[in-house]
């Protein structure tokens, strides 16, 4: 079951796929985070659902909003992943322990081994304001998500 509406944010600490650390918490107070889980780097769904932030990306990654996509993959594939596919912004690596973050979120399909499709809208507060679950199979509609981002 994922984290409700209103509930607290679970802090995390993964690494980018550059390697750096990147803190939910370090974005408190200054930005609005867009989270997004997604199941595993370079498979069709997920390719288009990333491609189609990376060509909207200001939308979602500006001076009032951080985006951050998390996998269960390892930092090196997400490394080869974004440069393939040209993504500017943080892939996070859930791998180990494997599927930590995401579990703590409530999006991880333990008999998969992987995220679910979540999504959430964490103000600065650290709140979550939004979130929609959706099966492996489904892509979201990012319209659904500038909706929430200009709710807040």
């Amino acid at each position: 079951m994922a984290i409700e509406i209103g509930s607290k944010a679970p802090d995390f600490e993964l690494k980018d796929n550059h390697g750096a650390t990147v803190r939910l918490s370090d974005f408190r107070g200054e930005k609005a985070v867009v989270l997004l889980f997604y199941p595993f780097a370079f498979t069709g769904v997920c390719t288009g659902e990333l491609c189609e932030l990376r060509d909207r990306l200001p939308r979602f990654q500006n001076d009032e909003v951080q985006l951050l996509a998390v996998s269960n993959d390892s930092v090196p594939t997400l490394r080869v992943f974004a440069e393939k596919e040209g993504f500017e912004y943080p892939l996070l690596s859930d791998f180990w322990p494997h599927g930590e973050t995401s579990r703590a979120y409530g999006v991880f399909d333990e008999e998969k081994g992987c995220a679910v499709r979540g999504t959430f809208i964490i103000d600065k507060d650290g709140i979550v304001r939004w979130t929609v679950v959706n099966g492996l199979p489904d892509a979201r509609d990012l319209n659904e998500y500038i909706k929430a981002l200009d709710s807040l």
